[in-house]
C-alpha cells in the first residue's frame, strides 16, 4: 500500500500487510536514519500492536509525526 503523508516531512509511506503483520515498510523522504530505525522495528508487528505503540507521537511542535502517520496509514488500510 501506499500512502501520502500529512504535516510530516516524509512525503510517502509504502507498506505491505501480511496476516495482520507490517512488512516492508519504507518511508519516502523525511529523516532517513530515523525512519529506517522505524522501519525496521515495525517489520514483523502485529498491525494492533504497531498502531497502539506508535499512534499520537508528536514531532515537535507538529501535531503528527512520521510514526503517527504510519499508524494512521495501518489503521486506513485496515479499516480500523
Amino acid at each position: 500500500m501506499q500512502y501520502k503523508t500529512k504535516g510530516v516531512c516524509s512525503q510517502m509511506i509504502n507498506f505491505e500487510i501480511d496476516d495482520n503483520k507490517v512488512r516492508n515498510v519504507e518511508f519516502i523522504g523525511g529523516c532517513s536514519g530515523n525512519l529506517q530505525g522505524i522501519a525496521h522495528l515495525i517489520e514483523g508487528m502485529d498491525v494492533d500492536e504497531a498502531i497502539s505503540r506508535i499512534e499520537g507521537i508528536q514531532c515537535g511542535y507538529k501535531e503528527t509525526s512520521c510514526p503517527d502517520q504510519l499508524a494512521k496509514a495501518l489503521k486506513m488500510a485496515t479499516g480500523k
